[in-house]
């Protein structure tokens, strides 16, 4: 198994030691009922919770390779005849749970068509599975990168069937879907920008994980900003150093020389999870700011 997911995973977990089957499922749960509720720690008092005025939520399904695919999505109630721009919300390696659908409430609030896709749901429901290494041995392991990216291209397709602008499309990712952030960027040409927060851009290959964002820096499709924290214990400054290096290397490539990074000197992993004890409020609120900048600057809004 991958060391570097191994670490990644680990940092989320609080720093009791808690297990994974009380690690898990313990707060948040989401609206609609999709799999993979789990929630990483209690709701924390500082967990934002974004209402619906102005906004609806709701699950859906979009086909992709003979399977139903679920996803939360939220959008404004009024949309411009034009089409909304459209944002996917990739999760973290616990799918899609209430932190993940307040995210998208927080786009549609924006403007967007938000989508948080359960990008899992064929490996099976993590919520049966005692241990970490559990999970990521049994759902994230056998979660292929070329399905992720074939289920993302579906999306696409469904957004814009159902009032998304396909001419605009943003992507953003936490932890694991951090790294998916920048796969899609480097693969699928409709993405015109993303924003990675702290995902992995370096790793073992394996078979379902043949490539690593570092890999692919020579064939950026779009930019990426990037969200890292300087106390990550899961994701290292050097292997952020890398990317860069991958990125500036890749002189005749647009999307590489456009893509740029934030590090917060004192945030650990998951410094945007409200609704952890690994939250900063002030990074959080910057990055978001950022995020928001950055896709109004990339065209996507």
């Amino acid at each position: 198994m991958d060391k570097n997911l191994i670490k990644e995973a680990e940092s989320l977990l609080n720093s009791t030691g808690t297990d994974r089957r009380s690690f898990l499922k313990t707060g948040a749960v989401a609206t609609v009922g999709l799999g993979y509720v789990a929630a990483a720690e209690p709701v924390l008092a500082q967990a934002i919770k974004t209402n619906f005025d102005g906004i609806d939520g709701q699950e859906v399904t979009f086909t992709s390779n003979g399977v139903d695919v679920p996803a939360y999505v939220a959008r404004p109630k009024k949309a411009p005849k034009n089409g909304l721009p459209v944002v996917f919300v990739i999760s973290e390696i616990f799918g899609v749970h209430e932190y993940i659908a307040d995210v998208a409430r927080r786009f549609a609030k924006m403007g967007y068509l938000a989508i948080a896709p359960e990008l899992f749901v064929r490996a099976g429901d993590p919520n049966t599975l005692g241990t970490m290494a559990e999970i990521l041995k049994e759902i994230v392991g056998k979660t292929s990168d070329e399905q992720v990216m074939a289920d993302l291209q579906a999306g696409i397709n469904w957004a814009g069937k159902n009032g998304g602008d396909v001419k605009r499309i943003g992507i953003t990712g936490f932890c694991w879907g951090g790294r998916i952030t920048w796969l899609a960027c480097a693969q699928i040409p409709q993405i015109r920008a993303g924003v990675a927060w702290y995902g992995r851009v370096i790793g073992d290959k394996t078979p379902n994980n043949p490539l690593h964002p570092v890999d692919l820096a020579a064939q950026m499709k779009a930019p990426v900003l990037g969200l890292y924290g300087g106390a990550d214990t899961g994701i290292s400054l050097e292997s952020v150093d890398q990317m860069k290096q991958a990125l500036a290397a890749a002189k005749t490539n647009k999307a590489a020389q456009a893509s740029r990074f934030e590090i917060y000197p004192d945030a650990p992993h998951a410094f945007h999870a409200d609704y952890r004890a690994t939250y900063r409020e002030g990074p959080a609120k910057d990055g978001w700011d950022k995020a928001l900048a950055w896709f109004k600057q990339q065209g996507v809004v």
